[in-house]
């Protein structure tokens, strides 16, 4: 009967597996996990530095993936002599690479940023090259003891491919709850020496320089666990070369990466993923801008809503006006309005503003990120290589704007949008049509609203998009515009809902504004008339479309406009 020998087969495929292959899948496994991580932690590293987050990651994962296939191809070359030792100094260079590649590339962009490519893409192509090496070699070891090539090649690359989904879990999930970054390339490179470790221990018989693969070993994993002990040390020494001024607080958080530094002359400068977002200095021009236009010429002004603002300085501003009684605020970062509340200059510059004693802080747990950006840190060391009212309730959102505006209730005088730059993907969709909708609803009748829309000279095209999706999503929205040092020409659009105002209207008003409060200063009735005037052909374009979620056009025209410069 045909069906005997079937079953023969099939029996003779499922026994049991020896021990030795039983190690080697289980290497396999780890060596999946690691080779996953590796591409994410490399990837990260880039888009944290040079930004373009979607870009970095989509080049780097393309160019190891080029070069794993090519050390696949590559290890035909080598003999079967051996091949015990040929793998694990594999699985030790690996380690090396990958624990100590992230710090080296930290120090490489402080120092010498004009070598930082090409020391980035001599550590992503040898390490994808390593990786190439190891399916294919522990098929071959493999070959001796799972005699069958398709339950060899089956087995190894099940167990790749497992490995590889717990790694990417691993990655995202537990590593960044208990280690930086750079501290996540050791942990890795430490799992790569225990692979080795692994393999010498239990095929050592078979290993032909047993004493020099120990001792290379034994050393690379004191080296890691060196550099685990001191990652943070190194981190901070590497980070103080991107920055002219000494840093007094650096943290990473699930969703940004927070910068505070401090100037001899006691300047206080904020840096979000690399951005700077105030410099004491002159960040109450900025400040002053933002709010007190958009407050003056609203008809009512007792609920305010801010997106953004986390550091608590347009709340400042906000809490000049005496009739104001409950201020929202929205921000991403819980650990951006702790910061505004706890760090000494901080606090001082913002004048407690969201420490009121009715101030409550809603920490909002199902958190959902906008966007980390696309590292895009200058190393400023070669720049050329840029009376409180106490009778407001202010309450702290740490969530997305975008999902807070979808189910916010009640609707606000005056709502005051604080964003980083769209300088992602996902910031550019808190500039999208979409939002503003939302938004629009969530105005009164005769509300105002105010958008800070980075700059009409250097991000120009996309100044314009962002007042034309506005215009597009129901308001009646102005431009204006002023020199902050810290940033340079920066621009906003100021107006309401279109069914109420139009752009004339709201033009008149603010030319029509004659009082500020006392305590400012900078601002005045005739500077604010000034920031309406713009030069010939600054506002216009030769676009005519807007920014959707789907689009995603605002980001584009930021990227091209700043490249420029």
């Amino acid at each position: 009967m045909k069906i005997l020998p079937s079953f023969l087969r099939i029996q003779s495929s499922l026994r049991i597996q020896s021990p030795e292959s039983a190690v080697l899948y289980l290497s396999m496994f780890a060596m999946g996990a690691c080779g996953i991580a590796y591409e994410y932690t490399l990837s990260k590293v880039a888009a944290d530095l040079l930004g373009n987050s979607t870009r970095q990651w989509a080049i780097i994962i393309g160019v190891m993936m080029f070069f794993m296939g090519l050390g696949a191809d590559l290890q035909k070359y080598f003999s079967d002599r051996h091949l015990f030792d040929k793998f694990i100094v594999i699985e030790v260079l690996l380690g090396i690479l990958g624990g100590f590649g992230p710090i080296i590339l930290l120090n490489v962009f402080g120092k010498w940023y004009s070598h930082y490519a090409l020391v980035q893409y001599v550590f992503i192509c040898s390490i994808g090259l390593l990786i190439g090496f190891e399916i294919p070699l522990l098929a071959r070891i493999n070959e001796s003891y799972m005699h069958e090539l398709k339950v060899n090649i089956g087995g190894i690359l099940k167990m790749d491919y497992i490995g590889a989904l717990f790694g990417a879990l691993a990655w995202i999930l537990i590593l960044p709850k208990f280690f930086t970054l750079i501290e996540m390339g050791f942990v890795l490179g430490i799992f790569n020496i225990g692979v080795a470790a692994l393999t010498l221990f239990y095929f050592r018989r078979l290993v032909g320089q047993k004493l020099w693969i120990g001792i290379l070993t034994a050393l690379s994993l004191v080296m890691l666990l060196t550099g685990l002990n001191q990652g943070r040390n190194w981190t901070r020494y590497a980070e103080q070369y991107l920055y002219r001024d000494r840093i007094i607080f650096s943290h990473t958080t699930d969703y940004q990466h927070i910068v505070l530094t401090k100037s001899p002359a006691n300047d206080l400068s904020c840096y979000i993923n690399g951005h700077l977002q105030f410099n004491s200095f002159d960040e109450h021009i900025y400040h002053e801008n933002l709010v007190h236009p958009a407050l003056s010429i609203a008809p009512q002004r007792e609920r305010i809503l801010v997106l953004g603002g986390g550091d608590g300085l347009a709340v400042r501003e906000i809490l000049k006006y005496p009739e104001v009684t409950s201020v929202t605020v929205c921000d991403l970062d819980p650990q951006m309005t702790g910061l505004a509340q706890t760090q000494p200059d901080l606090v001082q510059l913002n004048r407690g503003s969201l420490l009121d004693s009715r101030v409550m802080v809603l920490r909002n747990h199902a958190l959902v990120p906008a966007g980390q950006e696309t590292l895009y840190v200058e190393n400023q060391q070669k720049p050329y290589s840029g009376e409180t009212g106490a009778v407001a309730v202010v309450q702290v959102i740490n969530m997305d704007a975008a999902k807070f505006i979808e189910q916010i209730s009640g609707v606000y005088d005056v709502i005051i949008i604080d964003f980083p730059d769209p300088n992602s993907i996902e910031l550019a969709k808190l500039y999208s049509r979409k939002f503003y909708t939302d938004l629009r609803r969530k105005l009164s009748a005769d509300g105002i609203l105010v958008q800070q829309a980075t700059s009409p000279v250097h991000a120009k095209e996309a100044f314009l998009c962002i007042g034309r999706t506005m215009q597009a999503a129901g308001l009646a929205v102005v431009p204006y515009h002023d020199n902050v040092p810290s940033f340079g020409e920066w621009g906003w659009w100021i107006g309401g809902r279109a069914d109420r105002y139009s752009a004339s209207h709201i033009r008149e008003r603010l030319n029509r504004i004659d009082h500020l409060p006392a305590d400012r200063k900078y601002l005045t009735p005739s500077v604010i008339r000034s920031t309406l005037i713009f030069g010939q052909n600054q506002l216009k374009s030769d676009f005519q479309d807007i920014n959707t979620i789907v689009t995603n056009r605002v980001y584009d025209y930021y990227v091209q406009g700043w490249q420029r410069f």
